[in-house]
């Protein structure tokens, strides 16, 4: 179980609120642009819809006057009474396909702003560098932003209603004037609990969702790690299934219990409010009779009166709620915004200079250290070697030793902390940060198995080239992952992966040889390989780098091996301990030395013995 913990509450205040509608203009220039027309649309059927119901009032006024003129008429002319239920018949059919039209048109929109909105924040997640994806406070300002996708599409229907109610409150309240000016105070009176509601509770259910949204981060882990494929024989195997039950219970329950507090409180506030608000309304209406038991008004005047204070104060305590959760949505079109304003510092560089188009003299790491951002350990330093041009090169040491983390930095994934990076004798620092990296071909021990098609996962590689069929058979037969395709039944459109219905699950040695094809797809000017053969058996892993080798003749490469028998085929081998340069030369010279290599060479020989 873990241990329990107060959570303390953001509080959020109504200037807070009030304050982020300073986004609502930004977004709906974003509305606007996934399509203009159907935006222009919509706010021109809104506009019709907007004085339909004054109309339809003030034609059912002059029906019942007409009505009752009639019935002391000896003879009925009823030419103009029909001419006015045809016109109320007419505009109720207007209005109710202003009403569709008027959905529809959302719903459109809302779903091309929510498809646009994701895309953006995929390629946005894209820019931003390691350092800055690695941040917990980066993901809990990702979870804000993904989290309001469709709320954002409800956000924009509800400020497009704020704004036709607008028009509809205007008219009501003219009409209601030249009749009863009286009944505005008894209006206001009616719908200020209202107000004051909302004001209490104005931007609390954006402020619990805030405060909560690491734990709520870790609720859909605890989803994931319960009921995945991927877990699932761990979770069978060490018997987790209750202890990660019993932990989503404990932090969902605490979620709950501070959310249900809030709800109550609101509606029992709410409840509170609402009978003044109705005493308050049922005061106009005994007004409105007595004026019309007097004779001030007339029964067709009394029909509009009543029905125009009443659609006037439920359009008024609509307004008002609404606004409210337009206040709270604008919060979370803060963090969405906010989110898409992260700058990544390389962006900034606009003096970058020109990458050359081959590797020359090659790459040169002068005194490199580095840490992570507020940590006090090392976990390299005093790092000084080359990389030449056309060299293979073999990083070896235990686990821990550094290996991974120079390979990041020489990929500027992290830049350093102290020392400098050099390529052709440039701060790699100077080449813009997204160029620089496409030099690279890279295959990581944890690559990303994507559960797309076979076509897909290797032109990762290169995936402007999905299409070129010869350069995707090259990189399959170099990386022997043709052998893979040609046993499945549909080739290099199978789906892999058992999260879809068609789809095929491959051994770890499998994925491995599709993983190769796209460092051979890219074509890069360096290849790294950290470790991507772990799952081949020693002669599958030998028989690969060998062909890596002789497939690469001219190319720089670095290569991360536990295996001594493809750390010699390197043209040097770097030895790592606790993060700095312990030896480095040819296979030979190691073993002559006598230190680390040649003692983790000899144990892993003593193995095979």
């Amino acid at each position: 179980m873990p241990p329990p913990f107060n959570k303390k509450k953001e509080d959020i205040n109504i200037k807070d609120s009030f304050a982020a509608l300073r986004f609502v203009p930004r977004f709906f220039k974003k509305i606007r642009q996934v399509s203009p027309l159907l935006f222009t649309a919509n706010l021109l059927f809104r506009l019709i819809d907007a004085i339909i119901p004054v109309v339809m009032l003030w034609i059912g006024k002059m029906i019942i006057d007409e009505v009752i003129l009639q019935i002391s008429l000896p003879e009925k002319v009823l030419q103009k009474l029909w001419v006015l239920v045809s016109s109320e018949f007419a505009i109720a059919i207007l209005s109710d396909l202003l009403s569709r039209a008027i959905s529809l048109t959302d719903g459109l929109l809302g779903d091309q702003y929510a498809n646009a909105s994701s895309v953006e924040i995929i390629k946005k997640t894209s820019e931003l560098n390691l350092e800055q994806l690695e941040d917990s406070n980066f993901y809990d300002k990702l979870e804000r932003a993904r989290q309001q996708t469709t709320s954002r599409v409800g956000l924009m229907s509800n400020i497009l209603t704020q704004a036709q109610d607008v028009i509809v409150i205007i008219s009501l309240l003219t009409g209601i004037v030249i009749f009863e000016p009286w009944l505005i105070v008894l209006l206001i009176v009616s719908i200020v609990p209202t107000i004051i509601n909302e004001i209490k509770f104005s931007g609390t259910s954006y402020s619990l969702a805030r405060s909560w949204t690491p734990e709520r981060r870790e609720l859909d882990y605890l989803r994931y790690a319960g009921a995945s494929d991927v877990t699932a024989k761990e979770v069978k195997l060490f018997g987790l299934a209750d202890y990660l039950g019993d932990r989503f219970k404990v932090l969902s329950d605490k979620y709950f219990l501070a959310n249900k507090k809030l709800a109550i409180q609101r509606a029992s506030w709410g409840s509170f409010f609402n009978v003044i608000g109705t005493a308050a309304y049922y005061g106009a209406y005994v007004m409105i009779i007595l004026s019309t038991v007097a004779a001030k008004i007339t029964i067709g005047e009394l029909t509009f009166l009543s029905g125009s204070f009443n659609r006037l104060r439920s359009k008024l305590q609509g307004f008002f709620t609404r606004f409210t959760y337009i206040t709270e949505s604008a919060l979370y079109l803060q963090d969405y915004f906010e989110f898409l304003d992260i700058q990544n510092e390389e962006s900034q560089h606009i003096n970058a200079i020109a990458l050359p188009a081959k590797v020359k003299s090659g790459f040169e790491f002068r005194n490199v250290g580095f840490k992570y951002p507020n940590a006090e350990k090392w976990v390299v330093r005093n790092v000084t070697f080359d990389l030449k041009a056309g060299e293979k090169l073999a990083f070896v040491g235990e686990n821990g030793a550094g290996k991974t983390t120079l390979i990041k930095l020489l990929l500027r994934f992290y830049d350093v902390t102290e020392g400098e990076i050099l390529l052709d004798g440039i701060n790699i620092k100077e080449y813009d940060r997204a160029a620089y990296q496409k030099y690279f071909g890279v295959i990581f021990q944890d690559f990303v198995k994507f559960e797309l098609t076979i076509r897909e996962n290797v032109a990762v590689g290169k995936i402007d080239e999905i299409y070129n069929q010869a350069k995707l058979d090259d990189a399959a037969e170099k990386s022997l992952a043709n052998q893979v395709i040609d046993e499945l039944p549909k080739g290099y459109e199978q789906q892999l992966g058992r999260r879809f219905k068609s789809g095929k699950d491959l051994s770890g040695g499998q994925w491995q040889k599709i993983a190769l094809a796209r460092a051979y797809m890219k074509d890069a000017e360096v290849l790294i390989l950290d470790e991507p053969t772990s799952a081949l058996d020693a002669r599958a892993e030998y028989e690969a780098f060998q062909r890596f080798i002789g497939l690469t003749q001219g190319k720089t490469a670095v290569i991360i091996s536990h295996r001594f028998s493809t750390v010699r085929m390197a043209d040097r081998i770097m030895v790592l301990k606790n993060g700095s340069v312990l030896e480095i030369g040819t296979h030979e010279e190691l073993i002559s030395h006598g230190q680390l290599y040649s003692e983790l060479f000899n144990l892993q020989a003593a193995g095979y013995q």
